[in-house]
């Protein structure tokens, strides 16, 4: 059964995100960065700014970590959940990744998804309204529950330890 990703768009202009090809395994988010919206940002040293957005633009600094608004709130189907990654040609020529990684949007959270980017270049990066700056995916989520054990876990393979313990 194909599930449907509920969108309600916060404006008339949002565009509504689309799979690329058919094949595609995420579909594109974009800025949200029409004149008079607010950008909040945090620069290497944790200091909080407020931006105000100007000529439908932001210009993105070296280092620093932009909450940056799509327009959208999904409606997320029950089980499910949304995961968003950098894309790829943005994190490669530009320098601009998600600052967390991976980002999890629950299926229970229905205000606006906004997107925590930043610049990792050594130069600034102009972002325009409409840029296409993330991808996501619609994912199920396994059902699971803890279960503490009396005694710690037996080696399952010829591991030693973590962090490169296999090689790097």
């Amino acid at each position: 059964m194909t599930q449907k990703l509920g969108i309600f768009c916060l404006y008339d202009d949002v565009e509504i995100p689309s799979l690329a090809t058919r094949k595609s395994a995420c579909f594109d988010l974009r800025a949200y960065l029409k004149s008079h919206t607010k950008v909040l940002a945090y620069n290497q040293y944790n200091h909080k700014k407020e931006i105000l957005i100007r000529n439908n633009c932001l210009l993105m600094l070296s280092g620093w970590r932009y909450l940056i608004p799509t327009g959208i709130i999904f409606d997320i189907p029950i089980g499910c959940y949304i995961k968003v990654h950098p894309r790829s040609g943005n994190a490669l020529k530009k320098g601009l990744i998600t600052a967390n990684n991976v980002g999890i949007v629950d299926e229970d959270y229905v205000e606006e998804s906004n997107l925590i980017m930043r610049n990792v270049s050594q130069t600034s990066i102009q972002i325009d309204h409409g840029d296409r700056i993330a991808q996501a995916e619609l994912r199920k989520v396994e059902d699971f529950q803890f279960k503490l054990l009396n005694k710690r876990p037996k080696q399952k393979t010829n591991r030693d330890g973590g962090f490169g313990s296999t090689g790097t």
